[in-house]
């Protein structure tokens, strides 16, 4: 079901593109003229934003016929087709910029985000994502994570407590912080509190904090926090995580790697549009 955030960002996406008619298109087919088209994967990826796509084709023109050939989360060789559209031939290339933007994104976040969830497999670790996200599309590029088989952190400041560096400076201490927190944030959030040393670590514990972020330390590092931590906390871990270092870092008793490149420097998919002659008008 498409919300209706993702309604609007369409409806923004084709105004920024098509508002103004595709003149091109208009120019060369009649309204009669008919084609078919697919789309197909250039790589192996994790494909997300399917029916995104489809609802593009839709909105330009509703004579579009769509058929879906692949759903989101799937796994996708070189050549394999995520959807079929057959229909006027200048509305569908007027949906096709628009229609990829959308598929070549979020399948790239997925597609990520799937690399780092099987480079921890069997660790009991989950990889989850940030708030690093484009502006106003994050249920989308979140909706991606979980596509690719990660897990979301929170999706907004009002989701549950998080104390960092500049949260510890402005009030005075850790200890500080997570006091006001427990006093004046909603009953059920939890607070989590980001530590860059072994002395914040043990602040954090003696404090309450129900998650502990473990931020920029190195596997030496982490090992010492998990066990000044002791089971008293959830432990994650973040920052400097790469692709091919993540497996170092699912050490035993970290339960959570968050990946800020998840969604602010995933690689578009390779994906792409394929039209062939269908019906011309007599």
């Amino acid at each position: 079901m498409i919300s209706p955030r993702t309604e609007h960002l369409i409806n923004l996406a084709l105004e920024e593109d098509a508002g103004l008619g595709d003149v091109t298109s208009r120019a060369i087919f009649p309204a009669r003229h008919r084609s078919r088209g697919y789309i197909a994967s250039g790589q192996e990826l994790s494909v997300c934003g399917v029916e995104i796509a489809a609802r593009v084709f839709a909105r330009v023109d509703p004579a579009l016929k769509v058929t879906a050939r692949a759903a989101d989360g799937d796994r996708l060789r070189p050549g394999d087709r995520v959807l079929e559209v057959t229909g006027p031939t200048a509305a569908l290339l007027t949906a096709e910029r628009t229609a990829l933007n959308f598929l070549q994104r979020l399948s790239g976040i997925a597609t990520l985000t799937r690399r780092f969830a099987d480079a921890v497999a069997g660790t009991g670790v989950r990889i989850v994502d940030t708030r690093k996200t484009t502006p106003a599309w994050r249920e989308l590029e979140k909706y991606a994570v979980r596509c690719g088989g990660g897990f979301n952190h929170r999706s907004s400041l009002g989701e549950h407590v998080l104390i960092k560096d500049n949260h510890i400076a402005a009030a005075g201490s850790l200890t500080r912080a997570v006091q006001k927190c427990r006093a004046e944030a909603p009953h059920g959030a939890k607070i989590e509190v980001e530590a860059e040393t072994l002395t914040e670590v043990k602040e954090a514990v003696r404090a309450g904090a129900e998650v502990i972020l473990l931020d920029n330390m190195t596997l030496a590092q982490i090992r010492a926090a998990v066990a000044a931590i002791g089971g008293h906390a959830l432990v994650e871990v973040s920052g400097g995580v790469r692709l091919d270092t993540v497996r170092s870092f699912a050490l035993p008793g970290v339960d959570v790697i968050s990946i800020g490149a998840l969604t602010h420097s995933a690689p578009a998919a390779d994906l792409s549009l394929t039209v062939l002659p269908a019906r011309k008008a007599r």
